[in-house]
C-alpha cells in the first residue's frame, strides 16, 4: 500500500525539505521502517537507540492517534494519511 506520510516543518530538515513522502507498508510501523531507509536521519530524529518510537512523537492515521488503535502494528491502505506530530514543550 502507498501511503502519504505528511512531514512536521521541524523535521523537514531531514527529508531534504520534502512535506510529504510516499512510502510503501501493510503498517503504521512498515512506513516509517521504509522512511527511515529513504531517510535515515529522520528516523535517528523519531526513534530512539533501541528502534522504540520516542515518546515525544505521535503518530495520526488519518484523524486517529495510533496510540488508541493497534500502535505500529495499525493497518493502513492507500487512502490514508500519516501524520508525525512531535509534542512541543515549552514555558516559563
Amino acid at each position: 500500500m502507498a501511503v502519504k506520510v505528511i512531514i512536521p516543518t521541524a523535521l523537514r530538515q531531514y527529508t531534504a525539505g520534502q512535506s510529504t513522502v510516499t512510502v510503501e507498508g501493510a503498517t503504521v510501523g512498515e512506513a516509517l521502517q521504509q522512511l527511515t531507509a529513504q531517510h535515515p536521519e529522520f528516523g535517528q530524529q523519531i526513534f530512539d537507540a533501541a528502534g522504540q518510537l520516542r515518546s515525544f512523537v505521535n503518530i495520526y492515521r488519518n484523524d486517529d492517534d495510533v496510540r488508541y488503535l493497534d500502535g505500529l502494528q495499525t493497518t493502513i491502505s492507500d487512502r490514508d494519511d500519516l501524520s508525525i506530530i512531535p509534542a512541543i514543550a515549552g514555558g516559563l
